[in-house]
């Protein structure tokens, strides 16, 4: 069968979309498929056959620029590993301009109920050609009301990409590891994208990957309270075993605090409370994205082994003696 493939003449053997991928070797994640004009959903590649003649266009889905070190998460590319929350900001400009110095492409949102008097809804003051939105269910102390809130933001926002908090003890907002993996389980079978806040603890990160989260989000320090990567050795085995991006959320101080997650090889962080309480919250926004690229870069560069003992970085040999 001849057809066009990206401006190009081409012959194909296999009848349909997942043939034609698979029989060219392309990847088949963050990539966008066309026909003739018309956007093909990916659900629908199994049983989309294409006929003589037809235009095919394939094209990767960018969030930001397709460098060579984005993030995917459920088959969406970010290039910017900073996540940030939109609560605390002393106003809406500060907020914006915050968001727009880290260079984020995905900010948290919670859902509430309307007050009646008047107050404004936090869509009205983004960007939403610019930004992901990411609503939680911050608040929600039962894997029940975490899915009925996840229904309700599904409506007011129309994305079915979820953070996913069940707080088991509001004095410290421990997450409630049990009904976050019962919650996903539900959730994930409803067709949403479960990004779940939870503890530092190995066992129930691989219980939410087992349940379908899209990515797994420990808990550096407390929710708000600045103390910073305090368990960093958890957050290590978690990153060291599973397979799905690890978002590290909740506690980070300082940049360095981010530096060090994306040093242990965290693919992302989340930052809300550090940010928008700091003195100058636009200007911490710039040094939390240049925390994050630091960490990432000297994770890719490798660290140097470290060694009990000294080594000399000048040669030893040939020093001047008896002056």
């Amino acid at each position: 069968m001849n057809i066009t493939l990206n401006r190009e003449k081409a012959e194909v053997e296999g009848p349909t979309i997942r043939d034609l991928l698979s029989e060219k070797e392309l990847p088949q994640k963050a990539i966008v498929v066309a026909v003739n004009g018309d956007v093909v959903r990916r659900d629908e590649w199994g049983g989309c056959r294409l006929r003589e003649g037809d235009e095919v266009e394939i094209v990767h889905a960018v969030a930001g620029g397709g460098g060579e070190d984005d993030l995917i998460i459920a088959e969406e590319t970010f290039s910017s590993r900073l996540f940030l929350g939109t609560g605390k900001y002393p106003d809406p400009e500060t907020m914006n301009a915050a968001l727009e110095l880290s260079g984020t492409e995905m900010v948290t949102v919670a859902i509430r109920y309307m007050d009646l008097s008047g107050e404004r809804s936090i869509l009205g003051e983004l960007d939403l050609s610019r930004y992901r939105l990411l609503p939680n269910t911050a608040g929600a102390t039962t894997a029940k009301q975490a899915i009925k809130m996840a229904h309700l933001a599904r409506e007011a926002i129309g994305t079915n990409w979820l953070k996913l908090e069940v707080i088991g003890d509001t004095e410290t907002l421990w997450p409630d590891t049990t009904a976050t993996v019962e919650a996903t389980k539900a959730l994930v079978e409803e067709g949403f994208v479960i990004l779940p806040y939870t503890s530092p603890d190995l066992v129930a990160a691989l219980r939410l990957e087992e349940a379908g989260a899209a990515t797994v989000m420990p808990l550096a320090s407390p929710i708000g309270s600045g103390q910073g990567m305090v368990d960093w050795a958890s957050i290590h085995r978690v990153v060291e075993r599973i397979s799905v991006p690890v978002v590290v959320d909740a506690g980070i101080g300082v940049p360095s605090d981010a530096a060090l997650a994306l040093e242990l090889g965290a693919d992302a962080v989340l930052v809300n409370t550090a940010i928008a309480r700091a003195e100058d919250p636009p200007r911490m926004a710039e040094a939390m994205k240049l925390g994050v690229r630091a960490g990432r870069l000297a994770r890719l560069a490798g660290r140097m082994p470290a060694s009990p003992a000294a080594h000399a970085s000048s040669p030893t040999k040939g020093v001047p003696v008896g002056l």
